[in-house]
């Protein structure tokens, strides 16, 4: 069974997006290509068992096993060597990518805390979007009881679009609630 944002999106917003952007061809609307979730653990340096908390919050929260990203080079002054596990990440596409942007926008979002919308300006100039998190306790799935200490996380919403403002079109006819 498709995830119903997807649904949504070709019965809704493709629609609408070629009438609004005045595309000739449906393949021309911009669509969601992937969603990379990262969280950076600069604490794992000193204690190993905040890498495996981090890993087992992400898996968790995107229902993928996450990648642990490497150090790639020595930096002494934070001691810090090349090859040390520094955070995990998580790339999600499909039907995962699509079930995880409705959650973020629909549940996660909204429980922040002080919510007036997502900023405008974190497009990348591509139609590509960042937004990161401070909190990854505002997910449901995650248990407030085993949380050892609250991180933050970066999610980076990676679409098809050519420019900022179809980007910005995109995301906002799938619900993502931008500063008015």
């Amino acid at each position: 069974m498709p995830a119903r944002l997807k649904e949504r999106y070709e019965k809704e917003v493709l629609p609408r997006l070629v009438k609004e952007m005045g595309y000739k061809n449906r393949l021309q609307v911009p669509r969601l290509d992937k969603v990379v979730v990262n969280i950076g653990v600069g604490e794992a340096i000193q204690n190993a068992k905040a890498m495996d908390q981090a890993v087992s919050e992400l898996q968790v929260i995107t229902g993928q096993k996450p990648v642990v990203t490497r150090a790639r080079k020595a930096i002494a002054n934070f001691k810090l060597r090349e090859g040390m596990a520094i955070g995990c990440m998580v790339t999600l596409r499909g039907d995962r990518m699509y079930e995880f942007f409705d959650r973020l926008v629909n549940v996660a979002l909204p429980r922040v805390r002080d919510f007036k919308g997502v900023s405008d300006r974190s497009f990348d100039g591509r139609g590509n979007y960042s937004l990161g998190v401070r909190e990854q306790i505002i997910f449901p799935e995650i248990d407030l009881d085993k949380v050892e200490k609250v991180r933050g996380l970066t999610v980076c919403i990676n679409t098809t679009a050519r420019t900022d403002a179809e980007g910005k079109a995109l995301l906002h006819a799938l619900g993502m609630p931008f500063r008015v």
